[in-house]
């Protein structure tokens, strides 16, 4: 919780700090030209994300696949977009990085990976928990094999 605070306290000072040096050398007006632009840029990024994850994820749906790749990927699009609508050049250059296609594929592949550790580290502990109950132990690995209910049935016409 500290160091987010820290960060969220000392982030503005930087800022600014790197918009003081960068407008001393270029000037105030064309660095205050390139904070607007950038913000000009998150927004279009936002709008253009946004159409373009839905429709993405659309297509993956369609061929049978689960698009959580593409969902990440969006979010990354859709925080870029967000780190350039902030004032400021540090904020930019994070939100540039995350726009690089190869730079966002890794960020939502950790991301997806981290995700999964977590789910399996939360499975692990509800099956714990549940044969420390005295309840059994779930058979199937992970959720990944459907429930299936065996049955039969008679088709009845009037």
């Amino acid at each position: 919780m500290r160091p987010f605070l820290l960060l969220f306290l000392l982030f503005p000072v930087l800022e600014l700090f790197v918009f003081v040096k960068v407008s001393g050398a270029i000037g105030f007006f064309p660095a205050l030209l390139l904070i607007i632009l950038g913000s000009m840029l998150g927004v279009l990024v936002l709008r253009v994300a946004g159409l373009a994850t839905a429709l993405r994820a659309r297509e993956s749906l369609n061929r049978g696949e689960l698009p959580a790749q593409t969902m990440l990927e969006g979010l990354m699009l859709a925080l870029a977009g967000g780190l350039l609508i902030l004032p400021g050049f540090i904020s930019d250059i994070f939100g540039l990085f995350m726009l690089l296609p190869l730079t966002r594929r890794l960020l939502a592949g950790k991301m997806r990976q981290r995700a999964e550790e977590q789910a399996i580290r939360q499975r692990a502990f509800a099956d714990d928990m549940q044969a420390a109950r005295g309840g059994p132990a779930p058979q199937r690995p992970l959720g990944r094999e459907p429930n299936v209910i065996e049955g039969e049935f008679e088709h009845r016409d009037s």
